[in-house]
């Protein structure tokens, strides 16, 4: 997707959890990035945390396709996200599972190029049957990719191996 900067793919390391929590501090364990896509592009329902005018959270299930690692989700521009996401572009974004755990952090960044938004547009109709977003720029509901910061994953079940968290760069302040 030509407006965002190409996703590099860090190397996994721990997370910075206090030692109480039994980590391993070595490599042994950490789960590749694969791992994070796979679950991103599977899931059928993701939780999107935004920011409200006053500095409340405000959290809301989304539906999202993830291509090319990166999460793409719409929203009303006029409902609570959508006018959270216009005024701070920072999110925390997870999937509903506790069990096998990812969550990112980072910005979203409208989407505005018809051709990607056409792309998004089919990749929802092919996840969600009946469903397909209107593509057009004049459109009520604003489509977003999220680019990380931060990207944290686990697998509950084995939390002190598993523990792996990922850094991104993008070259910006948020």
């Amino acid at each position: 997707m030509d407006h965002l900067i190409p996703l590099q793919i860090n190397i996994p390391e721990r997370p910075n959890i206090h030692a109480s929590y039994g980590i391993r501090s070595d490599a042994e364990g950490l789960l590749p990035w694969e791992w994070v896509s796979e679950r991103m592009a599977k899931s059928r329902n993701y939780w999107i945390c935004s920011t409200q005018l006053d500095g409340r959270p405000h959290a809301m299930p989304v539906w999202g396709v993830w291509i090319e690692d990166v999460f793409f989700f719409g929203t009303n521009r006029a409902s609570v996200k959508g006018r959270n996401l216009a005024s701070n572009p920072r999110v925390a974004l997870h999937l509903e599972s506790g069990d096998e755990a990812v969550m990112i952090e980072g910005i979203v960044v409208e989407v505005k190029e018809m051709e990607n938004l056409t792309a998004i547009a089919a990749a929802y109709s092919q996840k969600y049957p009946g469903y397909c977003p209107d593509p057009s720029i004049e459109s009520e509901v604003a489509m977003y990719a999220v680019q990380p910061k931060r990207v944290m994953a686990w697998l509950e079940d084995d939390f002190v191996n598993s523990a792996t968290r990922w850094r991104f760069d993008h070259g910006d302040k948020g």
